[in-house]
């Protein structure tokens, strides 16, 4: 049984590109244009990993986060950021809110599996 990931971001060539990555290391991916979108998929079923962007319109990535770990579906679900952001202030708002790691756009595919593969287990 693949793995199932959930990739938020507002940018449609960002969540083209996880996606293929994704893909094509046979994981099964499900995407969301923002987090209230990422929210309500959340609401109706379980994912293996999340990876999210931070700044997105409706709701934005660390408020995602907050919700989720406050539903006990997601308390351990392993959930990376990637996004433009790379200041430690934020980084540090990140780990606060419950994010399991953080990468920085633009990505590099081979780094992206590489991590995916390891909070996976």
């Amino acid at each position: 049984m693949s793995k199932k990931i959930l990739v938020v971001d507002d940018s449609a060539a960002i969540r083209q590109m996880v996606e293929a990555t994704l893909k094509s290391a046979s994981y099964q991916v499900v995407l969301a244009k923002d987090g209230r979108e990422a929210l309500d998929l959340c609401n109706g079923q379980r994912f293996d990993f999340i990876l999210t962007d931070q700044n997105m319109p409706r709701m934005d990535g660390l408020t995602l986060i907050k919700s989720l770990r406050a539903m006990s579906a997601f308390m351990r679900t392993p959930i990376i950021m990637l996004t433009t952001e790379a200041g430690d202030d934020m980084k540090a708002q990140g780990k606060a809110a419950g994010a399991t790691g953080w990468m920085v756009k633009p990505f590099d595919p081979q780094k992206l599996l590489a991590i995916t593969a390891k909070v996976l287990g």
